[in-house]
């Protein structure tokens, strides 16, 4: 090490350098995230444009050889020499990190890329990138390579086109796991950002397939279409969404909201086309002012208000019982809290979507008052069911004080106590459960083993779940509460692995698991603490020689293997054992198999889109046939028959 330290020491990264140097603080990651983050960034400028009145459609290309171009029928990128740097305005927007239209607000009164990295990051992170300028009967182009310019922009013809064309190659230095961009999360977002600007049609296009296919997401009724979509597979308690909107102090609010006869609540909220998954100031005006309206609905009604038995005031959870919800607001210019932009800080904002709201939803329910009674008729079964559920969890509180300890007595526990350090193995039965216990390794592994029917949560209430003598055992071993009470930090394992055997059963009971996860423990899955365990379905046996493999592609390619290497001509030889259950297997099995870090395959559950989860939780696991009946039918074709 060198022990002087100067001014010469000090590093000073120009133009792009910084972003290269360290792309995850810019893009959040190198993996398939920040690739997918290199398209969000290119989408949100023509957003902006759409949102300023300018552009009404956008084409996203998914060219062949990770090729992704983006058109929009805007404005186009100034080319003009810039007045005091000397070089084209869009060699500016393609090189510097803080330029761009976003800071002058004559050029945009709101938009989402605040801090104007977007284009600029994604020249710098690219093999090679294009722009394609079609502005007042011109058509111009200017190449990158790294990030740098190979000449100035050029006049390249004649148009009478207008908008921006952005065309890049990821490159495959930064990107070293993937430069393939996923179809489906790409979708998700771009149907997001239709829903949320009503009257543009986006259009993406997957030209890497022998027969392209597209998709055009483009919807007149904005968010409205949008809860509508959400509650496509439930049963609405009242038809048409409510919706409100209009403008207060420069801030644009629009909010629309259903109510079902599920008993979650699904609420998005978002700042500007950004999802704010944290929530904020916009989220908490909104929350407290239906709470506030609610209760001021359930005073005027005495006859339902003698329903409430012991209260008579709603919870805010009361009140969003089978609730969907978009809250979307445009602020010129919003404060984040933190980098990922997850939760809006802007103090201002809070006392304008309550007023706003309070007003707006009084007016339509006192127009409206059959709509308003069937929502205060549910939010009083959701205040009895809250009542009982808090008094399920005393008694289960009081159950586990006589008991003592408050673990389930099927635990076997490991001795580590640092969650950090710590898995346990959620399996089925008791056979199963005693493998596993032999197998494991007692000092970081607890075992959890199950029996009988575990409850779909799908179709009840929490203070079912909190009794059920299934699902009880899950949450007194994780030890974090349930529902709004779930807590993180509380857990007494980091590695939850749901390990159940490879066959329908197997996978039933994985999707009742999750599905409780998902419902009543959603940062479970959002945080990354759920895994999957990986069991093989065969074992090769030849010659003292053992091999384990996880499904039929690998047997053949083992099976082929293992004749090349002894010289083996007839394969009924190599005697195969297809496992039918954990339970087949002895504890050391388990282990090499199954439970040993080193040598295991597991899969960590994602929760990459929220929108869709939602949505395939409730078509499967819900009380509508014909929708589960139609995906069934639609993805049959990916499906492994065990029989």
């Amino acid at each position: 090490m060198n022990p002087s330290y100067s001014a010469s020491n000090i590093q000073v990264l120009k133009g792009l350098e910084a972003v290269r140097k360290r792309p995850g603080m810019y893009i959040g990651s190198t993996g398939p995230d920040g690739l997918h983050h290199l398209v969000y960034e290119v989408v949100d400028n023509s957003i902006d444009e759409a949102m300023a009145g300018h552009c009404d459609r956008i084409l996203i290309v998914l060219e062949k050889n990770d090729i992704c171009r983006i058109e929009d029928n805007g404005r186009g990128i100034p080319v003009d020499i810039h007045p005091t740097e000397g070089v084209s305005a869009l060699e500016l927007v393609l090189t510097r990190l803080h330029a761009g239209g976003k800071f002058d607000k004559g050029s945009y009164k709101v938009s989402g890329g605040l801090h104007g990295v977007g284009v600029a990051c994604v020249n710098a992170l690219s093999s090679w990138l294009e722009a394609t300028i079609c502005k007042d009967g011109i058509q111009y182009h200017q190449r990158y390579e790294v990030g740098v310019p190979l000449g100035p922009v050029k006049e390249v013809g004649k148009t009478d086109k207008s908008g921006t064309i952005i065309r890049w190659k990821a490159d495959p230095t930064v990107f070293e796991e993937t430069q393939t961009y996923n179809f489906e999360v790409l979708a998700s977002r771009l149907r997001e950002l239709a829903f949320l600007n009503s009257g543009i049609s986006i259009v993406f296009r997957d030209e890497r397939l022998t027969t392209p296919k597209e998709q055009v997401f483009s919807f007149e009724g904005g968010i409205s279409s949008f809860v509508s979509y959400l509650n496509e597979n439930k049963t609405c308690i009242h038809q048409t969404p409510v919706y409100i909107s209009g403008e207060r102090d420069e801030i644009v609010v629009e909010i629309a909201l259903q109510y079902n006869d599920s008993f979650s609540e699904i609420l998005f909220s978002y700042v500007n086309d950004i999802n704010t998954k944290e929530g904020g100031t916009h989220l908490d005006g909104f929350k407290t002012s239906l709470t506030r309206v609610l209760n001021d609905f359930l005073k005027k009604n005495p006859k339902i208000q003698k329903k409430m038995d012991k209260e008579d005031r709603f919870s805010g959870d009361d009140v969003r019982e089978g609730l969907t919800a978009v809250l979307s607001v445009k602020v010129p210019e919003p404060q984040f809290e933190g980098q990922t932009k997850t939760k809006l800080g802007n103090t201002e904002v809070r006392g304008i979507v309550d007023s706003f709201a309070t007003e707006q939803l009084t007016l339509f329910f006192e127009q409206n008052p059959s709509v308003v009674e069937k929502i205060l008729e549910k939010a009083v079964l959701a205040a009895k069911a809250r009542i009982a559920a808090f008094n399920a969890r005393q008694a289960t509180r009081r159950k586990n004080a006589l008991e003592g300890g408050g673990l389930p007595g099927k635990l076997w526990d490991c001795i580590e106590k640092d969650p950090a350090k710590t898995e346990v193995y959620i399996v089925e039965g008791d056979s199963a459960g005693g493998a596993a216990k032999k197998g494991r390794d007692a000092k970081t592994q607890a075992i959890l083993p199950l029996w009988g029917k575990m409850l779909n949560v799908e179709k009840t209430r929490i203070e079912k779940v909190i009794n059920n003598e299934k699902l009880q055992p899950v949450i007194q071993t994780l030890g974090a509460g349930i529902g709004q009470n779930f807590d993180t930090s509380k857990l007494r394992y980091h590695k939850i692995v749901i390990m159940a055997d490879a066959d329908v059963d197997g996978s039933h009971i994985r999707t009742l698991l999750l599905t409780f996860f998902y419902r009543y423990m959603t940062a479970l899955i959002e945080e990354g603490f759920v895994y999957l365990a990986m069991p093989p379905l065969y074992k090769l046996s030849y010659n003292k020689e053992e091999r384990y493999v996880y499904n039929d592609e690998e047997r053949e390619k083992e099976k082929l293997e293992i004749m090349e290497k002894f010289n083996v001509k007839d394969e009924d030889k190599i005697k195969i054992q297809r496992y039918k259950g954990l339970g087949e297997m002895n504890g050391d099995q388990l282990w090499e198999t199954t439970m040993d870090p080193a040598r295991r395959k597991m899969m960590r559950v994602h929760l990459d889109d929220a929108v869709e989860a939602d949505r395939i939780f409730t078509t499967l696991m819900g009380e509508h046939v014909e929708p589960r009946r139609k995906f069934i039918e639609e993805n049959a074709m990916y499906a492994q028959l065990d029989v």
